[in-house]
């Protein structure tokens, strides 16, 4: 299985902390992050059962940016489903297929559950390379924060006793390409106002669809050489 941290974004209640570390001992996951908890006494404890160690070990950190330093992909969860597409920071993949792509991962993945009450904020949803939901009934598809860290979790735990997908790219490989793509923006004076947000959806894009090395040393390649040709040439794009 990938090597995962689990990292709770501001959660109101220590009896659903407790029950986290608890499932993160049922598959072998003993790195959790806290952003600003609640404060965590008896109760956590209590409900941790033997994942106690997970919580007497949980890192305590104030801000998000704090929480996945050092992680080479950053995984939201949300119960939102955004059906347009253009609100694509709230386009997710189902847990059950993300959890096959990440086969054959080497490096941490952050995996990012929100608060109980209204869950990530938008800034967070941004900074996150890609979003996964677990499918639910419509009348009540938001589950309980702990609930939901035990389900991503099993999905995790199944995929790594499936046959192995091709061997993906590494963390500085992917930083790599998305500064690829923001050099070849800079130089087609692509529109200031949109650049930000057009960054975003790549990062999620390629984040949905968690290429292997090759595709994204490609790709990498083909944003590197457009970018020279342009800058070269002063060739600018409309």
């Amino acid at each position: 299985m990938p090597d995962i941290r689990v990292v709770v974004v501001g959660p109101k209640f220590e009896g659903n902390i407790g029950a986290i570390a608890r499932c993160m001992a049922n598959f072998d996951v003993d790195e959790l992050y806290l952003v600003n908890p609640c404060e965590i006494g008896e109760t956590a404890l209590h409900r941790a059962k033997h994942g106690d160690y997970v919580l007497k070990n949980a890192v305590t950190v104030t801000s998000f940016e704090d929480a996945v330093k050092g992680c080479f992909l950053v995984v939201g969860t949300s119960g939102v489903v955004t059906k347009g597409d253009n609100n694509y920071t709230r386009i997710p993949v189902s847990v059950h297929k993300f959890a096959e792509d990440c086969q054959g991962y080497k490096e941490k993945i952050a995996i990012v559950f929100g608060r109980e009450d209204i869950g990530l904020l938008q800034d967070e949803l941004n900074r996150c390379d890609v979003l996964v939901t677990i499918p639910a009934g419509e009348k009540y598809p938001v589950m309980n924060l702990s609930h939901s860290v035990a389900v991503v979790l099993y999905e995790m735990f199944q995929a790594d006793r499936r046959p192995v997908r091709l061997e993906p790219a590494d963390g500085a490989e992917k930083e790599l390409m998305y500064q690829f793509f923001g050099d070849l923006l800079d130089e087609i004076d692509y529109n200031v106002d949109r650049k930000e947000a057009t960054a975003v959806m790549f990062r999620r894009m390629m984040g949905r669809a968690i290429p292997t090395k090759y595709e994204f040393n490609t790709i990498m390649g083909v944003f590197g050489d457009a970018a020279k040709i342009i800058r070269k040439g002063g060739k600018k794009w409309a």
